[in-house]
């Protein structure tokens, strides 16, 4: 059964990796969609897309989600387009760097606090009260693995994490006596830019981080996120944790050789 067609759902992030399946997983189960993210060329053609194949509403906002004064101006924005917004993907993070604490930067630790943690509560304060009001909604955060287990040189970037599953919890005790729902999907390894980002563009160290693993791949998480979504009223999924077959922890993957040994 198809719970969520006809609904209108918020993508942040969603120019790729995990934003974008999931933007064109909505399409594809009938939700109209809007469509956050900072490049503007590839929200035009991501929109254009899934408009020209779903026949769903798709709209479109160059927007980054660190910018408060830009959020709320959204927010505005969407209620003088008459939007309902019925389902949040908060799905914008990203992760800087791999170093220990004591040689880590400013700028990165900025850059993924900004991003991570009040980018998601900058869009969640402008759109949940909208929800409460209706007494209709479904908040899902893009967590982590690493929110429930730290690894090495990760500690700004997991801290984050479990920040947001954190807010998540505390979240859903805000809202009881509500029928709005807040979840998180939190993944394991996932072939996106995301190491590429956290490696600054550099695309032969991010491609070792793939390299020998079955990883999961956006289009599951999108998966995941649309069960999520797609469940009775009545239940909400506080958490799901989904890994790669071949990772059973940060530490436990079946790597298969690379380059041989013959």
């Amino acid at each position: 059964m198809n719970r969520i067609r006809g609904k209108t759902a918020i993508v942040t992030g969603a120019t790729a990796g995990i934003g974008e399946a999931t933007a064109r997983s909505l399409a594809d189960a009938g939700v109209h969609t809007v469509l956050i993210g900072r490049r503007s060329d590839r929200l035009e053609s991501l929109a254009a897309d899934i408009a020209g194949r779903s026949g769903t509403e798709v709209r479109t906002r160059v927007l980054d989600v660190r910018d408060r004064a830009g959020v709320i101006a959204f927010a505005h924005w969407l209620e003088r387009e008459g939007v309902t917004v019925d389902i949040l993907i908060n799905n914008a993070g990203l992760s800087r760097g791999l170093d220990t604490v004591q040689e880590g930067t400013h700028d990165d630790w900025d850059d993924m606090i900004d991003t991570n943690i009040k980018g998601l509560l900058n869009v969640t304060r402008a759109l949940l009260p909208g929800m409460i009001a209706r007494d209709s909604g479904h908040v899902v955060n893009l967590g982590s693995i690493a929110g429930h287990m730290v690894y090495p040189k990760g500690n700004v970037y997991c801290a984050t994490k479990y920040a947001v599953r954190a807010l998540t919890e505390a979240i859903n005790i805000d809202l009881i006596g509500t029928r709005v729902r807040m979840s998180s999907v939190d993944p394991g390894m996932v072939e996106t830019e995301f190491s590429l980002v956290r490696f600054r563009g550099d695309a032969q160290r991010a491609a070792t981080v793939y390299e020998g693993v079955d990883s999961l791949m956006p289009e599951d998480i999108a998966d995941a996120i649309l069960f999520v979504l797609n469940t009775r009223p009545r239940m909400n999924v506080l958490n799901m944790l989904v890994m790669p077959t071949v990772q059973r922890s940060p530490f436990v993957m079946d790597r298969e050789p690379v380059g041989g040994g013959q």
